[in-house]
This record gives structure tokens, C-alpha cells and sequence, in this order.
């Protein structure tokens, strides 16, 4: 019996000790901490694609063809958000494209705070210039700041602001870039430089140079012509195209002008909208 009655002590002891960490007397051993939550985007945030599917979407920041040479820090998807004003403006002037034989292409849409800060960090390592050739081969790099094409604050991240080209229709898909391969300056002959199914612009793509402004007195013929229709088709949809990027344009007036976000580029950011 002893023994018996030792047993049934110990049970006694070690039920004791579980009804009182249930209840609270004793404390329980803590949960092992958790990671912050990512931030989700605002309910006016959309994906450009529940909006219009027909609308091109080539997320050049989720590939390691940019001016950086790698994937930026926010973009985890290639997608486009939008604030939903802005999306469905696109989708106003994609329908009007697309009855004269175009189709819209972006390049990039929302863009968070932390791809900014990459753009940033990037531009202060003067010894990085893996894509000089092809982005910026006439700007010396340590005057990226000071000529504007790099800025620790960008439109973007407002959710309003929209790279973006036009694709004469049938599109034939851009190849994709190959890491390492020989570059080409962006505002050589289309011919020449990286191949990209949008119609000929005069350069390509994020060009850090004045060739990019959309009304360079050099860019003449059809390659001013192409530049006029996507501005047009924009203007007349309520965006407002940058001066010195024919692909950059900003629609208005901008639900959150003064807020600068950076949930990440992803499809769960905007999950419910």
C-alpha cells in the first residue's frame, strides 16, 4: 500500500501543478515569439489583373533586367497594384488602345518604400555598375541624385504612378534576359539594343538619359509619334505623364498623395480587395 500511496500522491502533486497553470496561478511557459506581420495594402489597393487581364504586365523588378542587376527588396511577385482609381483609368484607356491595335504594357506599378531604400543603397556603392552599359552608360553614377534619376522618396509608393509602354497587336512575347549577357545602350537603334515587343520608343525602358525625356527634340518620326499615343491615350484618362520618362505617368487626382507605403509587391498584400 506504500507504494500505492506514493503513486497517488505524485498524481495528486502533478494534477495540482496542471490546474494551476490553467488557471493562471502559476505561469505557463511562453510562446515562443513570433514574427511582425507583414503590412497589407489598403482596401482601395487592387491588382491590376482583376481589373483587366488584357493589359500586359512585364515586372521588370522582379527580374535581375534593371538598372540594379537583381531583384529589388518588396517586389516577392510580378504583379501590378494599383490604387483602384488608377486601375481602372488603365483599363479606360486600354479599351480605347486596344480598338486601334495596341495593348498596354507595364513595366512597374506600386512600388514599396523598401525597393526604394534599394534603389538607394545601390546608387551610394559607386563601385556597383554591373548594368552601366545598358541604363545609364553617358551618367556617371555619383550623379545619380543630383540629376534626379534616383531619390530616397518616389511616386510610386503612393500607388498611383505607373511605368508603362504600348505593344503593337499581335504581341510576340519579350525573350528573357539572360545574366551576364553583353549589353547594349539603351538608346542605341532598336535594332541593336535589348530586344522588347513594345513598339520603337527611341530607348528602352528606365534609359537614364535626356533621350528619355518624352519631347527630346532628337526624337523624331515614328519614335515621337509612338511616345504622343501613349501620352494621349493617357492624358484623356486622367494621368499625368513626367517629363523627363516618356513611360512614367501618374494618375489624378491620387487617393493617397501623401502616404508612402511598403507592403510588399505580392498577391496576398491585396488578398480580398
Amino acid at each position: 500500500m506504500t507504494g500505492l500511496a506514493t503513486a497517488l500522491r505524485t498524481l495528486a502533486v502533478t494534477a495540482a501543478a496542471g490546474l494551476l497553470a490553467f488557471t493562471g496561478t502559476v505561469a505557463a511557459p511562453a510562446p515562443p515569439a513570433s514574427a511582425t506581420p507583414e503590412p497589407k495594402a489598403p482596401r482601395e489597393f487592387v491588382a491590376l489583373s482583376s481589373v483587366d487581364r488584357t493589359i500586359l504586365q512585364e515586372m521588370r523588378y522582379t527580374t535581375e533586367h534593371n538598372f540594379v542587376g537583381e531583384p529589388v527588396d518588396g517586389y516577392r511577385q510580378p504583379l501590378c497594384i494599383l490604387t483602384r482609381p488608377a486601375a481602372e483609368a488603365l483599363h479606360r484607356a486600354q479599351v480605347r488602345l486596344l480598338a486601334r491595335g495596341y495593348t498596354l504594357k507595364v513595366y512597374d506599378c506600386y512600388r514599396p518604400q523598401r525597393a526604394v531604400d534599394h534603389f538607394v543603397r545601390w546608387a551610394k556603392d559607386l563601385e556597383d555598375e554591373r548594368m552601366k552599359k545598358e541604363f545609364y552608360p553617358l551618367v556617371d553614377k555619383s550623379r545619380l541624385f543630383a540629376d534626379g534619376y534616383i531619390a530616397e522618396k518616389s511616386g510610386h509608393s503612393r500607388g498611383s504612378t505607373v511605368d508603362l509602354t504600348i505593344v503593337r497587336l499581335p504581341a510576340v512575347p519579350t525573350r528573357a534576359y539572360v545574366p551576364g549577357e553583353e549589353l547594349v545602350e539603351c538608346w542605341a537603334p532598336r535594332a541593336e539594343r535589348f530586344p522588347d515587343n513594345s513598339v520603337d520608343m527611341g530607348t528602352g525602358y528606365d534609359c537614364f538619359d535626356t533621350r528619355s525625356h518624352t519631347d527630346d527634340p532628337r526624337i523624331q518620326g515614328t519614335q515621337r509619334a509612338n511616345r504622343q499615343v501613349l501620352k494621349g491615350a493617357l492624358a484623356e484618362q486622367g494621368f499625368v505623364n513626367l517629363p523627363e520618362e516618356w513611360w512614367h505617368f501618374t494618375f489624378k487626382p491620387e487617393p493617397f498623395p501623401n502616404t508612402f507605403f511598403d507592403f510588399p509587391v505580392a498577391r496576398r498584400s491585396v488578398a480580398g480587395h
